[in-house]
Formats: C-alpha cells, structure tokens, sequence
C-alpha cells in the first residue's frame, strides 16, 4: 500500500511543479478529496449509504471539492485545486487531471429514473479550469478540454476541445501523444520554451482586426477613388 501511495504522490508531483515533498503534496484538496472519496465509496457500494454521504459531505466542508460516493474513479487521478463537482454515475480512468472549478454533471432523466447520466473520461484526460462536462458521454483517451468549456457530446480519443459549445480544435496526432500537456490546452514549444498562448491569441487577433479594417475601408471607398476599370466593372454589374 505504501509503494502505491508513493506512486500516486510521485505522479502528482510529474504533473504540478509547485510541490517540494510528497508530505507537502499529502496536503493539496485533491488528494484528500481522493483518499476521503475512497473510503466514501467503498461504503457506498456495501449499501451504507448514509455514512457514505457523511464522509462526502466532511469532504466537501474541508476540500471545496464535492464527489459523489457512487463516482467511479481509477487510478492516479489528481484534481488541481478545488472547488470542483463530480456526480455519481460519473466514470474516470487512469491519470485523469483536472483543474479547478470543473463540473462533470448530469442530466435529468425523461422518465425520472436513475440511470447513468454523468460523463466517462479515459486513460489519461486533462480537463482546463472551468470546464463544464454534461451528460452520458465519453472523452476518449488523452482528449483535453480547454478552459471554460461546455461538452455535451462525446469527445473523440485525442481531440482537443475549446469553446462554448465546445468544438474540437482538430489538433494533430503528433500533438496529443505527448505524455501531459498543463491545463488541457496545448501551446507550441521552440526549443523547450513554451509559447504563451494568450500572447499568440493576442496577436491573431490583432491580424484579424487589421484585416477586417482594410476591408471595411474598401467596401466605403468613393467611386471616385476607384480605379476606372473598377469602376466599369461594376457598372456593368450593375446592368
């Protein structure tokens, strides 16, 4: 048990920079979501359920982090900060990370009966900051899913999805079999250095704004400022 417990804490420390020991990681929300949630579910499927509920609810008081005792969760799962919601026919694989403020919800049953209807995510998912993933759905293996997106339909293995309503972004397959990318959100490295994303965003944007002005200021332009053969052109259009 200790062997696993260090294999899980070492693989936390892979995907967060931030921690110096195992002890300090010991105290992130996330893990003590985890631990309390195994206990919490193990309790759930031998039916005690009210115990269960009790361990979920002293979860959430001390974590900001609220999973429910029926969730099934694999191995070496690792929420980034708190605040986080994860229903109870929800279905998570092997090193699924997931940062801050994520909601895998679920849907209301037509006939009212309960059924699975939270999201399944596979091996290795990344799910960005804010992301909300609703329904009985999948995201196929290492799919990411960008900051402040909505899901709501399945996600295929490798796709990167941003947007509200979340659209895949049809990364390559050379992009998403790197081992982990932070934030679900990939950016391009040169030479080990990692582009700023927002900074690239900035910058298209700009381009687009010049573009959209330059043709805006076209389409105003005086005839008399157009150029004779323009000019006839569009006379005999016009005709």
């Amino acid at each position: 048990m200790f062997e696993r417990l260090t294999s899980y804490l070492d693989s936390v420390r892979a995907r967060d920079p931030a921690p110096r020991s195992r002890w300090e990681i010991l105290l992130y929300p996330g893990v003590l979501a985890l631990g309390l949630h195994r206990v919490a579910h193990w309790l759930f499927d031998a039916k005690l359920f009210f115990l269960a509920r009790f361990i979920n609810h002293f979860s959430r008081l001390i974590t900001a982090i609220d999973i429910h005792p029926g969730a099934t969760i694999g191995r070496n799962f690792f929420i980034d900060h708190g605040f986080t919601v994860i229903g109870e026919t929800a279905e998570i694989g092997d090193n699924v990370t997931i940062y801050q403020c994520v909601t895998l919800g679920g849907t209301n049953p037509t006939n009212g009966q309960a059924g699975k209807r939270h999201p399944t995510l596979y091996d290795n998912v990344i799910i960005g900051s804010g992301a909300q993933i609703i329904g009985p759905i999948t995201v196929g293996e290492r799919a990411r899913v960008g900051a402040n997106a909505v899901v709501m339909e399945d996600v295929p293995a490798g796709a990167t999805m941003v947007g509200f309503k979340a659209r895949s972004t049809l990364v390559p397959a050379e992009e998403w079999i790197k081992e982990f990318i932070p934030y679900g959100a990939p950016c391009e490295d040169s030479e080990g250095n990692r582009v700023d994303c927002i900074e690239k965003l900035e910058t298209e944007m700009a381009a687009l704004r010049a573009e959209m002005a330059e043709l805006r200021a076209e389409a105003t332009r005086a005839p008399e400022q157009m150029p004779f053969d323009q000019i006839k052109k569009s006379g005999t259009e016009e005709r």
